[in-house]
């Protein structure tokens, strides 16, 4: 909207500014309150959110039309529909008294979409600025590319503190629409082939959460997520929907084999790079699995969940190895690490998800700032490969500094990402699961490898080099 570089640079750092700061105050509040519930009635929201529901259903249908992905059309044919006729039907005899609510895990996770989303997008506001620069024969679309960001976190924040299913899965379905606008942005072949790579991937864990959805409706006449933990796993028709909603939340969180998506968003901008690793997106995933853990334990849906994770982590961290283009190996490292999260969550004890929590918080806060650290080097150095950042430390010290400190908190002592994966790894010899105990002992070896190598690089002093850092925005 805002073509003035200074306007919108402002208005994107006063509401960044407000998300935070309201995302403090919520957190202050809530976090130590216990589970608070939020009862009001909402006939005209759920109506626009279902009219809401169906225009996005068409525009992701007239996309797989346009672009000739007819497997996008098939899907949005077959979810939007099923979502509009219960809807309408078996979903307006189930009275729904809390529609939102909050506890210590949303409030955490409000911290982490508000903080370090909000601070993304004031990165973004000097990143796109040189993003634009060396594409400045392509039309000006950084409006369109901030109201993305924008709605994606609003979304998110709808996700962690929706109680209602059918609010949280309309939340659910904007933020796979925004990240395949922003995984699509550049527009080339490649661009476009990835972000719809993960719009399918996404439509088919969107799927599963409907038939969840669905599920429990019929079976229990319940329409709240308080309401389906507190069910237990009393029986196969409890088992149903929790494994789909646990599948809908490993597709989120790029699971093997859903993993490929989120290797393919790297063609995209920086700062959606982070924002779809660190802060939103694939933190849905585990998030709502984190919250299912208390219906995952010592049932099928959880062994499930438990090998899921277990393998993703050792099997993104031995990718990882093969890896020179830093964003790659971030992102291998992203799903690696989500893994654990998603193996805590269907171990299900007490410890394992404080271990899961305490992995998503630390894996938030340090791969935001290496992803951002990475994007900056790219426009200076003109290249994201490992093997050209010998001598950073000499072209960009301060840079270089927090890429030291954000690699070392991945695997160093007494950094957080270390005592999570070893609380992680007391939780998977308490399960007994020797297929678990194997994939963090060998995973996390692995990891040592690249990680080791990387600070190498960036430790290296190369006389000679000169410090470039002057040309840098000062809000990279």
């Amino acid at each position: 909207m805002f073509k003035n570089e200074r306007v919108r640079g402002f208005i994107v750092k006063i509401s960044a500014a407000i998300i935070a700061i309201a995302s403090i105050f919520v957190a202050a509040n809530y976090i130590d309150s216990g589970t608070v519930l939020f009862d009001f009635e909402s006939v005209i929201i759920d109506y626009l959110m279902l009219i809401t529901e169906v225009c996005l259903g068409i525009v992701i249908f007239y996309l797989g039309i346009k672009y000739k992905k007819y497997l996008v059309s098939i899907l949005a044919l077959i979810q939007t529909p099923l979502m509009v006729w219960f809807e309408l039907t078996k979903a307006h005899d189930i009275h729904v008294s809390n529609y939102l609510y909050i506890d210590g895990l949303s409030s955490i996770m409000v911290l982490i979409i508000g903080i370090i989303g909000s601070l993304i997008t004031v990165y973004a506001i000097g990143y796109m600025q040189d993003f634009q620069k060396h594409h400045e024969n392509e039309p000006d679309r950084r409006p369109w590319f901030f109201f993305l960001m924008f709605v994606f976190l609003s979304a998110m924040f709808g996700i962690v503190t929706s109680n209602s299913l059918v609010w949280m899965f309309f939340f659910w379905e904007i933020t796979t629409l925004c990240s395949f606008f922003l995984i699509g942005y550049t527009k080339t072949d490649e661009a476009i082939k990835n972000s719809f790579l993960q719009l399918v991937l996404n439509l088919v864990g969107g799927l599963a959460f409907v038939l969840a959805i669905i599920s429990v409706a019929f079976d229990h006449n319940i329409l709240e997520f308080n309401s389906l933990l507190a069910l237990g796993t009393a029986g196969v028709n409890v088992l149903l929907p929790v494994a789909l909603l646990a599948l809908a939340g490993i597709v989120k969180a790029a699971q093997m084999p859903f993993h490929s998506w989120l290797l393919g968003a790297m063609v995209a901008p920086t700062p959606t790079s982070a924002l779809l690793h660190s802060s939103t997106m694939v933190k849905a995933g585990v998030f709502v699995i984190l919250k299912l853990s208390p219906v995952l334990h010592g049932n099928i849906a959880g062994e499930m969940v438990m090998i899921v994770g277990g393998v993703t982590f050792l099997l993104a961290s031995m990718a990882a190895i093969s890896q020179s283009n830093a964003k790659r190996v971030l992102a291998y490292s992203t799903i690696a690490n989500l893994g654990l999260i998603v193996a805590c969550g269907g171990i299900g004890t007490d410890a394992a998800v404080w271990a899961g929590i305490m992995l998503l918080i630390f894996h938030a806060i340090t791969k935001s700032l290496l992803f951002l650290c990475v994007g900056t080097a790219e426009h200076h150095i003109g290249s994201r490969d490992i093997e050209d950042m010998d001598g950073l430390f000499s072209k960009m010290p301060k840079l270089a500094m927090l890429m030291i400190i954000g690699v070392a908190g991945m695997f160093l002592a007494p950094f957080g990402m270390l005592v999570s994966k070893w609380e992680a790894m007391t939780a998977f010899v308490d399960s007994g699961s020797i297929i678990l105990i194997i994939c963090i002992c060998f995973g996390s070896a692995v990891t040592a490898f690249y990680w080791t190598k990387w600070l190498g690089k960036l430790v290296a002093i190369v006389a000679g080099n000169e410090n470039i850092e002057k040309s840098v925005h000062k809000e990279e």
